[in-house]
Parts: structure tokens; C-alpha cells; sequence
């Protein structure tokens, strides 16, 4: 698990805004976000325990993060449980001293861990889906910048982040996700119908290890020998 919270600036300079982390070790030292922006100097360490009064992204949230939480991150910063996803039951939930727990909203992953898989972002994603939610789009784009794979983010998700940015408070963020997710469903189960249209059913496929019955009614010339 991990920690990582950056803290804003009235103007929204980026250049000064302290960024921290605390490492747990579940993750790769190779694969981790966290361990990464930590080397690029754009995130420092958050001390498990310590109160932190800005938003922290937990998957024990029980409200989406919305644009309306802007001034909490403004004021407070905004902080990040990373952890591994085989590991949540290790992490010390109760020790995240923060009034502001939330979660995010369906996104689509593109590290190169889980790529194309929903919900399972990593903790510069996480990070960046919060800032562009609340409106801090630069500081989004200076997170991923650090990262080869990173522009992918927004051009994934691109179409949610912009119809999630349209709501206010985190009802309309849970509501504008169960339209989505129902949309998605809609999509899949269309394409899945479609491709069933255009490809031949095997069961209605003549086997080509037997001989056409209409050809072979009355004469045994082409059978084979028992």
C-alpha cells in the first residue's frame, strides 16, 4: 500500500504544489507509479496516521469523488491509498486519518500492468481521474506526463471524464456511472448480437468427415470399407 497526497496552491502552479508518498511494498519497485513520481520529485511522503484533512482516494469510500469536492482539494490537497489489489485485506484502512474518504468512478485502466481493465487503476491514474474531476486538469497532465503510456489515460477515458464533468455533487456522479455501465452493457451485448449475425452457427455446418446424404441415398459407391 501507498499513500500519496499533493497538496494545491491558490493559483494552481503547479511547480508548487509538495506531492508525498509512503511505500508498503506491494508493489514492483519497477511497476510502481507511486515509486516513480516519488524519483521524478512530483510526490513526497504522507505518514500513515498522520491527519490529513484534504480528499483521499480509498476503495473503503463511500462517495464518488465529484467536481463539488474541488474546495477540499484546494484546501486540503489530495491523497491516494495505493495499494495491491490481492492485498486490500493487509492495508490498515482504519489508520487513514481523513474526514474526506472517496471513491472513483468507472474508468478504464491503461498501465501496462492492467491495461483495458476496468476500475483497476494505478495511483498516478487514480490521482489524475481526481484531478480532472475536480477541475485541476494541469496537474493531471503533469502526473502523466512522467509516464510513456500516460497520454493514453485521457484518450480512454476521455468520453467519461467529459460526461462526468457535467455533474455537481456525488449523486449525480453515481447516477451518471449507472448510465454509462448501462450503456456499456447495451454496447457489448449489441456487438455480441451482431457478431453472432455474421458468423455461421457450427451446428448448422455440414460435417465434412460425412458424406452428403442426398448424394449417398441409394448406392454405397463412395462409402468406405467397415
Amino acid at each position: 500500500m501507498a499513500t500519496a497526497a499533493a497538496r494545491m496552491s491558490a493559483t494552481s502552479n503547479t511547480s508548487a504544489s509538495p506531492w508525498r508518498f509512503q511505500d508498503f511494498d506491494h508493489c514492483d519497485p519497477r511497476r510502481c507509479s507511486g515509486k516513480k513520481l516519488a524519483r521524478l520529485g512530483l510526490i513526497q511522503d504522507l505518514r500513515v496516521g498522520h491527519r490529513f484533512r484534504g480528499l483521499v482516494l480509498s476503495p473503503k469510500g463511500k462517495q464518488i469523488v465529484s467536481p463539488s469536492d474541488r474546495e477540499i482539494v484546494l484546501q486540503g490537497g489530495l491523497a491516494v491509498v495505493e495499494c495491491s489489489w490481492a492485498r486490500l485485506d493487509d492495508v490498515p484502512f482504519g489508520k487513514i486519518a481523513s474526514p474526506h474518504e472517496r471513491l472513483l468512478p468507472y474508468l478504464v485502466a491503461t498501465n501496462p500492468t492492467n491495461y483495458g481493465k476496468p476500475w483497476r487503476l494505478n495511483c498516478v491514474e487514480a490521482l489524475a481521474a481526481a484531478f480532472y474531476l475536480t477541475g485541476f486538469d494541469a496537474y493531471a497532465e503533469r502526473l502523466l506526463s512522467g509516464f510513456g503510456w500516460g497520454s493514453a489515460f485521457w484518450n480512454v477515458n476521455r468520453a467519461f471524464l467529459e460526461r462526468y464533468k457535467t455533474c455537481t455533487t456525488s449523486d449525480d456522479m453515481t447516477a451518471m456511472q449507472m448510465a454509462i455501465l448501462e450503456e456499456s452493457e447495451a454496447d457489448y451485448a449489441e456487438s455480441r448480437r451482431e457478431r453472432d449475425d455474421t458468423e455461421p452457427d457450427d451446428l448448422l455446418v455440414a460435417n465434412p468427415n460425412h458424406a452428403d446424404p442426398l448424394l449417398d441415398s441409394g448406392t454405397d459407391e463412395c462409402s468406405e470399407p467397415d
